[in-house]
């Protein structure tokens, strides 16, 4: 295990740059990038969040622990602490941590990490009356996916500006996609799902899911054909999806798309990045290329 500081990123552009991205507009200049040493004494932090409106920072360590931060201090006593069922080692672990939209009246957090036989497990908390510990105790199975390999688990858990839980899960790992999962709708590797928690139980499939009703694929698939979404992020002011989508040999993917435009396939294992994987030549029709 790794003891390592939390370090913040500022990205400094210089003052009076009103439309730097506009075709035609001025060169910006050079840009200037800063850090600041926020905590230290962490183990292996792999994420950062917050509750809506909150000022503490929650960071999640990779053995099984949320750690916060409050008022420039590391708290001593972790929020969570489920080391005893997570497998942490590579890419398994404790991924990351969401916090249900309404948090400040139901205390509702949800994790996603790699259990003791490896595979994947999304579950909710639910804090307890101390507002910096969540109750273990509370834990309840949102979703489990079997992982065949030790790598390529996503990981990330993120509700969208819609209110729905998004979930990255990669394509069962090993290298290549050898069972084709990227492409495959009947399976739930290799996609980026959207599911509702404030329906159904444990959770309702969305109506406006692309493949709802459609047969032999599943309804909590919003996007597929990926290798491994690692981290995906929402640009809610331009209403846009961000997927970072882990290359195999030559290519890192960054996919964007209209946030509300779901059904689309970005070409795992047909295409790493903008090159047909494994061939001179493919067929790219239906497939959404934007690196």
């Amino acid at each position: 295990m790794r003891r390592t500081p939390l370090l913040l990123l500022t990205w400094c552009i210089p003052l009076g740059c009103t439309a730097c991205s506009e075709p035609g507009s001025p060169d910006p200049g050079p840009v200037r990038l800063d850090t600041q040493v926020v905590a230290t004494g962490l183990t292996d932090p792999l994420y950062l969040t917050a509750p809506p409106g909150d000022q503490r920072l929650f960071v999640v360590e990779q053995p099984g622990r949320v750690r916060i931060v409050a008022d420039g201090s590391l708290l001593a006593t972790p929020f969570l602490d489920i080391r005893d069922r997570v497998l942490a080692g590579g890419e398994r672990g404790l991924l990351s941590v969401a916090f249900h939209p309404r948090y400040g009246t139901n205390g509702y957090v949800y994790v996603d990490y790699t259990d003791a036989s490896g595979d994947t497990r999304v579950e909710r908390y639910r804090v307890s009356a101390d507002p910096n510990v969540a109750d273990k105790a509370s834990a309840k199975l949102i979703l489990s996916v079997d992982q065949p390999y030790a790598n390529h688990n996503g990981g990330l858990v993120l509700f969208g500006p819609d209110g729905m839980l998004y979930i990255g899960l990669g394509d069962g790992g090993s290298g290549g996609d050898p069972h084709g999962f990227g492409q495959n709708r009947g399976v739930l590797l290799g996609k980026l799902l959207r599911i509702d928690v404030d329906r159904g139980d444990p959770y309702a499939i969305p109506a406006d899911n692309p493949f709802v009703g459609m047969s032999g694929v599943l309804g909590e698939i919003w996007a597929y054909g990926l290798r491994n979404p690692w981290r995906f992020a929402f640009d809610r002011e331009a209403g846009l999806l961000y997927i970072a989508d882990v290359g195999q040999n030559r290519r890192e993917e960054v996919d964007v798309a209209p946030a509300s435009a779901g059904g689309l396939n970005y070409g795992w294992n047909v295409m790493e990045g903008d090159e047909c994987y494994g061939a001179s030549t493919c067929d790219r029709s239906g497939l959404t290329l934007r690196c």
